[in-house]
């Protein structure tokens, strides 16, 4: 009997590149390829869930992060592998926090998805040195120093920080920084990136609670 698999992911042509090349491994089949979380969750309340999930972690409506934690909750038996485009710590903490069992760089080998499937699939997990060597990192504080330095945060992209999370419009910001809205717009969306966040008061809230910026 052939392991099933859904693939998650938005971009369609990565998630049909990844179909085609699953079904070339003779004891894997794809039984259904979902956009995001809320797809994936419609497939799964008809019935008959898949023996792997295979999760992109940025996707729109509901994200790798948010769909892993509700498939953890809600179907513990599907074993979960992340596939990113990003390799930093904080996202394969966060991921392995929220129960998946294997996280990948989308520029691997076809080999490399393939043995992880296989290493997920008679031993419940895929611990690659990439994902190891992450996970160590992340709990090394000799090499994540500071909130600024786990976040790669630059002394710029800091100043910006601060004055966000006051009362000062973006606009007010530019001026107090020398600098163009646009390039205060940069700094915003550099951020937002590095901390996984969407909104200002979510950029200020990881700020605090990362010690950022005090109350």
């Amino acid at each position: 009997m052939k392991t099933s698999i859904v693939i998650v992911d938005d971009h369609r042509l990565m998630a049909q590149g990844l179909a085609d090349l699953i079904l070339r491994f003779e004891t894997y089949e794809v039984h259904y390829v979902a956009e995001n979380g809320r797809d994936l969750i419609r497939y799964l309340n008809r019935g008959n869930p898949p023996d792997i999930v295979l999760l992109d972690v940025s996707m729109p409506e509901m994200d790798g992060y948010e769909t892993a934690a509700y498939l953890k909750e809600h179907y513990p038996a599907i074993k979960m592998l992340a596939l990113s485009m990003m390799d930093r710590e904080e996202n394969i903490v966060r991921m392995v926090r929220n129960g998946v069992k294997g996280y990948l760089l989308k520029g691997c080998r076809p080999a490399e998805l393939r043995q992880a499937l296989e290493d997920i699939s008679t031993k419940g997990y895929h611990y690659s040195d990439f994902m190891t060597g992450g996970l160590i990192r992340s709990l090394n504080p000799a090499e994540n120093s500071t909130p600024a330095s786990y976040f790669k945060l630059n002394d710029r992209e800091l100043k910006f920080l601060k004055l966000a999370c006051s009362e000062l419009t973006y606009v007010e910001i530019a001026d107090k920084m020398c600098v163009s809205a646009r390039t205060v717009d940069g700094y915003r969306e550099a951020i937002f990136q590095k901390m996984q966040v969407k909104s200002r008061v979510c950029m200020a809230l990881e700020a605090v609670r990362w010690g950022l910026v005090p109350l």
